[in-house]
């Protein structure tokens, strides 16, 4: 039956875990509507990616 050596030590382990940690979403303003959207997402009250019109536009 295979056993460790070693036991991961606490600093091991929590430096393997260091980027386990949810980060919160980051928003950019968008430069023709002014709302706050996800960088590289569709703005849904426009339509718009990069200028282009790719949706049609809701109402809201």
């Amino acid at each position: 039956m295979a056993v460790p050596k070693r036991k991961v030590t606490p600093m091991r382990r929590g430096n393997r875990r260091s980027h386990d940690a949810l980060k919160a979403p980051s928003y950019v303003e968008d430069q023709e509507s002014g709302e706050l959207r996800r960088r590289h997402h569709i703005d849904l009250s426009t339509g718009k990616y990069r200028g282009k019109q790719i949706l049609e536009p809701q109402d809201v």
